[in-house]
């Protein structure tokens, strides 16, 4: 659709915008570095005439860092990550009262879905954002004659980075993607407070259910699984670890966790959450042995991680009870139920992670792109790090807009540190 802007885009209904503005504005509040990043793109415009097409969760946050990189210059065109990620106040108001392309509908198809990253790429992009690394892989798949236009990418979370991986791994990789997610500032905060809180809150919005007393499993123990647990712990819940690395299993015993085999966890659980980032973490026979009423969710990027296709061969009934809630009715008369269609539950039932936390992973983004704009010799393609300057001022400018000071090292501090003579 053309909305009354005539900005070219697809969204629910433009009459939203108003509520979406306030909102928008409401979450500008805790993003004070990406206040700070945009104030200084509109006067340096680093971003000039840069075409960049961004494959992102269409929400609060999004829109914020959207604004800082258009004030910065860019031409930028919008589209969703997740069918059921996108705020369609937010949508609204990108198009009609920001002027940003914006191709995203809560709900959307996957015909739909794909139809949108197709259509974010019609700019012929110079630099893509993404979520989930849908937008490179289509660009690879489908749109090869845009390839040669694009100087370098960004990458914001653990699924997409593995996916990027994969094709630096095989040579099908053909341009160089900073991953954002790699960025302290990102995972040690984005995965561990936001997907931590924003999780339990998706959970609990879509059940209202009581977490204190409750056997809750989690499955993975990367950053997002580390968040989790921690959260779920302090509402009273008991938690429980699956893991398939020795190493993070055996922080999690170290942290307090009982860990245990998913065959094991299956039968004890009342809640199950996923956040591996791989396919089917929670299998037919895992479900075959849960007990009545488990409720299974996913906050891992795509909806793999549980096996739907076998929960849905498993039942002789289904319903929706509640918003984002389903039951699957088994023969032997037990019923599970599945959250969010197994799809992010914070962004599905909830708004998705606090502003605060965005601030810096969407800061990683802003100064990630000016990075690769300014670059005099474009790098090869593969998967990158973060430049560690990148990460350490913000730190240094979220730690500055809490009010924080820290210490600085003396002349005599620094020349112990770079020299070796000097022992007992």
């Amino acid at each position: 659709m053309t909305t009354q802007s005539s900005i070219q885009s697809d969204i629910r209904d433009p009459r939203l915008a108003e509520e979406g503005v306030r909102r928008i504005e409401w979450a500008a509040r805790e993003m004070p570095v990406i206040r700070a990043i945009r104030e200084r793109f509109s006067k340096e415009q680093p971003l000039r005439g840069v075409r960049i097409s961004a494959c992102l969760h269409i929400t609060t946050e999004t829109a914020n860092l959207a604004l800082a990189l258009r004030d910065g210059g860019a031409q930028l065109v919008l589209c969703a990550s997740n069918p059921l990620s996108t705020q369609d106040d937010v949508a609204a108001a990108l198009v009609t009262e920001y002027g940003i392309p914006t191709f995203a509908i809560k709900g959307e198809d996957n015909d739909t879905y794909y139809r949108h990253i197709h259509q974010a790429l019609e700019q012929r992009p110079q630099i893509t954002l993404d979520d989930g690394a849908d937008l490179v892989a289509t660009l690879h798949r489908e749109r090869r004659e845009l390839l040669a236009e694009v100087v370098g990418g960004t990458e914001e979370t653990t699924t997409g980075v593995i996916r990027l991986q994969a094709m630096a791994k095989a040579g099908a990789l053909t341009y160089p993607i900073i991953a954002v997610n790699e960025a302290n500032t990102k995972h040690l905060f984005d995965n561990r407070y936001g997907t931590g809180q924003s999780t339990i809150d998706g959970i609990t919005r879509a059940t209202n259910i009581l977490w204190a007393g409750k056997q809750v499993v989690v499955v993975g123990y990367g950053w997002c699984g580390r968040g989790v647990a921690m959260r779920a712990r302090g509402l009273g819940a008991q938690i429980i670890v699956c893991e398939v690395d020795a190493l993070r299993a055996l922080e999690a015993v170290m942290d307090g966790y009982r860990v245990l085999p998913m065959e094991e966890a299956a039968a004890i659980g009342d809640i199950f959450i996923t956040v591996t980032g791989d396919i089917h973490a929670i299998d037919r026979h895992h479900m075959e042995a849960m007990k009545d009423g488990a409720i299974m969710a996913n906050s891992g990027h795509f909806n793999v991680e549980l096996n739907l296709e076998a929960l849905a061969a498993m039942a002789e009934g289904r319903r929706q009870v509640r918003p984002f809630v389903e039951e699957f009715r088994l023969a032997d008369g037990r019923r599970l139920f599945l959250l969010g269609e197994g799809r992010l539950i914070n962004l599905a039932a909830a708004e998705g992670h606090p502003a605060s936390v965005m601030d810096m992973s969407f800061a990683n983004q802003a100064l990630s792109v000016e990075h690769l704009a300014l670059l005099e010799q474009r790098l090869s393609p593969d998967v990158y790090p973060v430049p560690r300057e990148i990460d350490e001022e913000i730190a240094r400018l979220k730690l500055a807009s809490m009010g924080v000071r820290i210490d600085e090292l003396t002349e005599e501090q620094r020349k112990y540190l770079s020299s070796w003579e000097e022992g007992t």
